[in-house]
């Protein structure tokens, strides 16, 4: 069983697969406790469902995409096998975990998008460092940035690890507290390998929140 907060049919706004629709499965309970944390309501809340409740909600929409997300999901060991089952019905899966659980046990086929938290999310100090040995093409790191002190400490953080070169790096700015054209500048002006990500389905939501 696995403590479920919600499964929802939506668009995929963050990682290399921006874009596509995807059925989003957020589990309960979150072991950080980030500033800028916008799913405060998953830390808690949430009903048990089986491996095969969860699977029988989410072929529900026929998608080819789905995510696994939290919440921190490594937490429930459970989803390990779930994100197996889904591998093996041919779908393409992806986990966006903290960082701060090992994800040795994560099925090689799925693509791991791990937030390295920076200092401005007051968790810098939770990366698990064994997290380093998955810098490969099925790898996506991923930073918020909060202010220039963030910028700085990640630059150096992809650098001093290798993450450029081996691996997809985002970058996205800390929604409504940083501008998103200076982040984009910033990128540009200091010649960064970074890749841009605005969050997409927050911007989507939001129009239609405001009858755009």
């Amino acid at each position: 069983m696995i403590k479920i907060n919600e499964i929802f049919y939506s668009i995929q706004g963050e990682s290399s697969y921006v874009g596509y629709p995807t059925v989003f499965i957020r589990t309960s309970g979150c072991n950080l406790r980030c500033g800028y944390c916008d799913t405060t309501y998953a830390y808690y809340s949430g009903r048990l469902m089986s491996e095969e409740e969860i699977v029988a909600e989410t072929l529900k929409h026929n998608a080819n995409y789905v995510c696994v997300t939290g919440g921190e999901p490594l937490l429930q060991k459970e989803v390990l096998p779930l994100m197996k089952k889904f591998c093996d019905l041919g779908l393409k899966v992806s986990v966006e975990t903290s960082g701060s659980i090992d994800c040795s046990d994560v099925d090689p086929r799925v693509k791991k998008i791990i937030d390295v938290k920076t200092p401005g999310s007051g968790e810098e100090k939770s990366f698990a460092q064994e997290n380093l040995r998955f810098v490969d093409v099925n790898t996506e790191f991923k930073f918020v940035i909060c202010d220039e002190a963030d910028f700085a400490w990640a630059e150096n953080f992809a650098k001093m690890n290798d993450l450029f070169s081996r691996s997809n790096v985002l970058y996205s700015p800390a929604f409504r507290r940083v501008d998103e054209k200076w982040l984009a500048k910033k990128i540009l002006s200091e010649n960064s390998s970074a890749r841009l990500q605005l969050q997409l389905h927050k911007y989507i939501w939001s129009a239609h929140s405001r009858g755009v």
